[in-house]
């Protein structure tokens, strides 16, 4: 019984590292900005186009869509392989299962699979202008909500400079 312990044991270890589990089931709001940015991206193929069966077509417009893409949305793409400065490229799969009318949820534990990366991007909370005192934020928070209206602060060196310019074009930007 003895001679079979230790080449059992090795036998076992050996398969576990060969073989490696990985646990693709999403949980709570996990891949997040995959989910997001494929269900837009799949509503407007369904708005504009009635096949989407042609996996060149998806592609192409998958790329496309990636150019307009800002933010978490151009770092997903970056990810798949959809950025012009992207290494890798794995967009088909993204398209092939599109095109036969896999769930996004599905592609994205797929995804999540080829780079776990992809599930870890999160989209920033949003900041309630109305009850929240600029003064607490950090100055890159106020960058950030400037950078997000489309506006930049040329010359501003301290947090108050990025406070006034903010409260200078809020009403620009908020609804009241």
């Amino acid at each position: 019984m003895d001679r079979w312990c230790i080449p059992l044991t090795v036998c076992a270890v050996a398969l576990c590292v060969l073989f490696p589990s990985v646990k693709a089931k999403l949980k709570g709001d996990e891949c997040e900005v995959c989910i997001s940015f494929l269900k837009k991206f799949e509503q407007s193929l369904s708005e504009n186009y009635n096949d989407l069966t042609d996996v060149a077509v998806l592609e192409e417009q998958l790329i496309s869509a990636c150019k307009k893409a800002k933010d978490k949305d151009e770092r997903f793409c970056y990810y798949i392989g959809a950025s012009d400065t992207s290494a890798t490229k794995i967009v088909k799969q993204v398209t092939r299962p599109l095109s036969y009318g896999k769930p996004v949820e599905k592609i994205c534990e797929e995804l999540k699979k080829t780079d776990s990366q992809i599930c870890e991007l999160r989209y920033d909370k949003p900041i309630d202008l109305t009850t929240i005192d600029l003064k607490t934020l950090k100055v890159k928070q106020l960058r950030n909500i400037l950078k997000g209206w489309g506006e930049s602060c040329k010359g501003c060196a301290e947090k108050r400079d990025f406070i006034d310019k903010i409260n200078q074009i809020k009403h620009l930007h908020t609804e009241l």
